[in-house]
């Protein structure tokens, strides 16, 4: 009788705190694994060039996201409602930089993830259905004049747009549909790629010991096919290795990103004081492990320079088809599906939470701010849903130098312009541990950082470092990003002004 009022709970807020500790984490850890764990390795040993630095690259990420999840925690545990980092950085820094961020994830991040994860879906869905394409057009590409952007239908973007047209349609008829697909989805993948892990450790020592003895015997000698990471320089030299470590973040945290999600959720969460930080250290400490027990796997059954060259960077897929010689492709295409689809439904579910505090505040569509009969935020997902759905169609344009075009995906652009961005939204959002803990002293904190101040201190510094070297060395991936975050200045004044006229 207790556990079903503990079901039933409502919040402050309207929600209803239906997610356990098991359905908390399985939102981070699902958010976390899509397909990035199975491709940007094959990046990160270009640009880093041996096995001993792809280690520690991943290392360095781990690092980072278990530390900022310690340390996360404590803003979470105190603030235990929806909104996450918006309501974080507002109570911290003011109601501008709480809405910097939200509009930034709103427009880009959280929307164009999604649309990101969904083509990833119908790309490997196209290893089991040829006709599934991101060539085979119902729409040819439509060029704007001679600009870089055109729209076009393809089967792989129809596939995409029915993905995120049903899991959002899905997470609107309430929480208990949208976490019991999360659950299920999660344990698939999370199998999936531990079943790849044992696998393939056992395959490459039983069977190709000498791949193991060519990269583990020779952790850091640099070799094979460089990446040119910026001002020339590639992992040749110490300084370009540095730099190669620091530019490869981009591929290894975003692999890793969306673990914070959860906490946009809070309103959902039971006993969230307790729960959110648990979440959040289980979650991220358990992806990260798996992370990193996926590249020994790779570096036991592949060749360092093969994991560099292979075709398509699908090194989870090279992986599987040295288990499972003949078809090992086919089945990682499912387990990436599986991955894929989990992914969608956990950035989905959480994201809209945000846009509903910000509503609530008067800085966003104001239907965005009311929960539906099933108590949760049914016009913020959709609205986030059609932006989505939207980042599909444009592709960017380029001219090969024989004169035929190549296409591109434009979310693609602009999660790389503000993968950097969204580290400095990441950044002060450690640091308002410490600027709360002035501000608020007298707060309750059921949880503390862990390690305060050494471990927050040292997430801090790490992340700056890496942010001065990408906006040095990688100029043109990360200025447009702080153009994109700037765009919310204007907006915020709008907005507020809006919110102003209606309430006299």
């Amino acid at each position: 009788m207790a556990e079903s009022q503990v079901v039933t709970e409502e919040s402050n807020e309207g929600f209803i705190r239906g997610l356990s500790l098991l359905d908390s984490t399985m939102i981070v850890a699902g958010s976390m694994i899509g397909s990035g764990i199975f491709i940007v390795s094959a990046d990160i040993a270009r640009q880093v060039g041996s096995p001993g630095w792809l280690l520690v690259v991943w290392l360095v990420t781990g690092f980072l996201t278990i530390g900022a999840a310690l340390s996360y925690g404590e803003l979470a545990a105190m603030m235990p409602r929806a909104g996450g980092m918006y309501v974080y950085l507002k109570e911290a820094y003011g109601p501008l930089w709480g809405f910097l961020y939200g509009w930034t994830h709103f427009l880009v991040i959280q929307t164009a993830t999604i649309a990101a994860v969904s083509i990833a879906f119908a790309r490997f869905l196209g290893i089991l259905v040829p006709s599934v394409s991101e060539t085979n057009y119902l729409m040819a590409p439509v060029r704007f004049g001679s600009s870089s952007y055109a729209f076009s239908l393809s089967t792989a973007q129809l596939v995409g747009v029915v993905m995120i047209v049903f899991l959002t349609f899905m997470n609107t008829r309430g929480l208990k549909l949208g976490k019991l697909v999360q659950n299920v989805f999660t344990f698939a993948k999370t199998g999936s790629l531990i079943a790849l892990i044992v696998l393939g450790i056992v395959v490459g020592v039983v069977y190709y010991p000498e791949i193991g003895k060519s990269n583990f015997g020779d952790l850091w000698t640099v070799r094979g096919s460089l990446q040119d990471v910026g001002h020339g320089l590639t992992a040749t030299v110490a300084m370009g290795l540095f730099v190669g470590i620091c530019v490869a973040q981009t591929n290894s945290l975003f692999s890793a990103d969306a673990w914070h999600n959860v906490t946009f959720t809070a309103g959902e969460v039971k006993d969230p004081k307790r729960n959110l930080p648990l979440s959040l250290l289980l979650g991220t400490g358990g992806v990260i492990a798996l992370y990193l027990l996926a590249n020994v796997a790779y570096l036991l059954t592949l060749r360092f320079e093969d994991i560099q060259n292979v075709a398509s960077d699908r090194v989870g897929s090279a992986t599987a088809e040295v288990i499972f010689p003949g078809f090992g492709a086919t089945l990682m295409a499912i387990a990436i599906m599986i991955s894929t689809f989990g992914c969608n439904n956990g950035l989905i579910i959480a994201g809209p939470r945000a846009y509903y505090t910000m509503a609530k505040d008067g800085l966003f569509f104001k239907a965005a701010g009311h929960l539906n009969k099933f108590h949760v935020p049914a016009w913020a997902i959709v609205i986030q849903g059609i932006w989505a759905v939207f980042y599909v169609f444009p592709k960017t344009v380029k001219e090969n130098p024989d004169g035929t075009l190549a296409y591109g995906n434009l979310y693609g652009d602009l999660l790389t312009y503000v993968i950097s961005s969204a580290l400095i939204f990441y950044i002060l959002a450690i640091l308002a541990v410490f600027v709360l803990r002035a501000k608020q002293p007298d707060a309750e904190r059921p949880y503390k950082a862990f390690g305060y101040p050494i471990i927050p201190a040292l997430y801090i510094i790490g992340a700056s470092i890496i942010l001065v070297v990408l906006f040095v060395y990688q100029t043109t991936a990360t200025w447009p990003g702080l153009v994109i975050v700037l765009t919310g200045v204007p907006v915020y004044f709008i907005w507020k002004g809006m919110s102003a006229k209606a309430a006299a």
